[in-house]
């Protein structure tokens, strides 16, 4: 099913069960951070949470609305994730076919490709309530200040709408935003993102960047904001594709971009290059550890624009797992294919949450030559944000990386640590407190594959213990007998 709008969604997980209301009057600063926070941590994610009576806001607040795998499946449309994966798959095979029969069947596919420009309209659901200059005041949304030693109150899932000041090509991204007054917030633009780029070059440019903050709206357009898409590649189109149809945009009131018609609040304003940075921060961060105070571009809010009666959905960050990963997990299964495009020996890859994304990837290979490891490591280190992968764990292609247990045991049994781990520069998440420099420092990558000759392994490899299928045939059918109870 694709969702309309994210009140669609909070009412279709509300009927599977996956939705906690709660009336008891809770606080946006602190409060809602604990009570998410042991949500999040239960089994499986733990439930949606809808709290419809926030301290001094009349507009209630969603959280942990994607925290779960069955969550983000329902989100994007899917029973399963990798549903999309192989979806991208069949749209990259783009061989053309010699028979007539063969072109004809691909004219589907081709006009599915073709199909998902967001189309523009006269007038949404986000302007219902239009708010201009005085009237504009983020103290009407349930902003959370999320941990004790954060800098003040954050916007932690806003969907940040930009335009390249020279080609003029569209950029969704999601950058958490401070709240300074009724006004003004921080725009986290860290160095590495499309929209530091645009920031950089108005200021080349010595121009303003208006900018359009999108909050809520339906699943797969707040998915899309956070996917690692090509520059090609414009999020709204995306969008599109995840649905099975176009979605809608509507021009902002005082801003000459378009945001979705069925978000449930926007905001529109500018940064200015020319002024001093605001300084940002301390916050609680996804790596479970506060990111430090840094100066970042000031966002001024000229319209705040909503429906008549919005939901307002925010996230959380900490030590994991939290909500966040199962975004991630989305991304993972998602993308698997643009990467076997570049990467075709890749069998799997898992990101676990321990390794916060960027910490930890480990990778099954169909391996097929000496020193494919660390052709497939230095691969993956090129790959758009895979630039940031700290520790890259290389392992053999019956190894399930989606079990960590099983993929730590098999690689610590199969390395040896002064041959099989390589070191290298590069790039790390600015996020990343332990690198040398900022932003810069080393990778490690982990050969954890079985040796061959060629690679200077001389000794006899040993096989796997495992039971034969007759035993365990035999050991199911008695089981029952046991009364071992498990």
């Amino acid at each position: 099913m694709a969702y309309k709008n994210l009140q669609e969604f909070i009412a279709d997980i509300d009927r599977a069960g996956e939705l906690v209301r709660i009336g008891l009057e809770v606080d946006a600063c602190l409060e809602v951070t604990e009570i998410a926070d042991r949500a999040m941590k239960s089994p499986g994610g733990g439930p949606a949470l809808l709290f419809e009576n926030v301290k001094d806001s009349a507009i209630p607040l969603g959280i942990n609305l994607f925290g779960s795998r069955q969550r983000m499946s329902m989100a994007l449309g899917v029973k399963d994730l990798d549903e999309i994966g192989d979806r991208l798959a069949e749209m990259l095979r783009l061989e053309v076919p010699d028979s007539l029969m063969g072109k004809l069947a691909m004219l589907p596919m081709l006009k599915e490709m073709a199909g998902y420009p967001p189309r523009q309209v006269r007038s949404g659901p986000c302007q219902e309530v239009v708010l201009l200059g005085d009237e504009v005041d983020l103290g009407r949304l349930p902003v959370a200040t999320c941990w004790p030693e954060d800098g003040g109150p954050y916007i932690t899932m806003p969907l940040v709408i930009t335009r390249d000041p020279e080609s003029g090509v569209r950029n969704v991204g999601m950058y958490r935003m401070q709240v300074f007054d009724r006004k003004t917030t921080a725009m986290h633009w860290q160095r590495h993102k499309v929209g530091a780029r645009h920031f950089e070059l108005a200021r080349q440019r010595n121009q303003r960047l208006e900018v359009a903050v999108a909050l809520g709206g339906d699943p797969a357009t707040i998915y899309s904001a956070t996917a690692p898409l090509p520059p090609a590649i414009d999020e709204f189109i995306f969008t599109g594709f995840l649905r099975r149809r176009p979605m809608e945009l509507v021009r902002g009131v005082t801003v000459d971009l378009e945001v979705p018609a069925e978000a449930e609040v926007v905001l529109e304003g500018y940064v200015d290059p020319s002024e001093a940075m605001l300084q940002e921060g301390p916050f609680g961060d996804h790596t479970g550890f506060y990111s430090l105070a840094d100066g970042y571009p000031a966002f001024h809010i000229t319209a705040m624009t909503m429906r008549h009666n919005p939901v307002y959905q925010t996230t959380i960050v900490g030590r994991p797992p939290m909500e966040d990963f199962w975004m991630g997990h989305a991304t993972e299964r998602i993308f698997l294919p643009l990467t076997r495009l570049v990467l075709p020996e890749i069998v799997d890859y898992h990101m676990p949450a321990e390794g916060i994304f960027h910490n930890l990837v480990f990778v099954a290979i169909d391996k097929h030559f000496p020193g494919h490891a660390y052709k497939v490591m230095n691969g993956l280190w090129g790959l758009g944000q895979m630039m940031l992968a700290k520790v890259i764990v290389v392992v053999d292609k019956d190894v399930n990386v989606q079990d960590p247990q099983e993929a730590w045991w098999v690689a610590l049994n199969n390395i040896d640590p002064k041959w099989d781990v390589h070191f290298t520069p590069g790039p790390v998440d600015v996020l990343d407190h332990a690198s040398a420099s900022f932003t810069f420092g080393s990778k490690m990558g982990i050969d954890a594959t079985r040796k061959w000759p060629e690679e200077g392994f001389t000794r006899e490899w040993p096989e796997r213990i495992v039971m034969s299928d007759e035993v365990k045939q035999r050991v199911d059918e008695m089981w029952g007998e046991l009364g071992i109870g498990i």
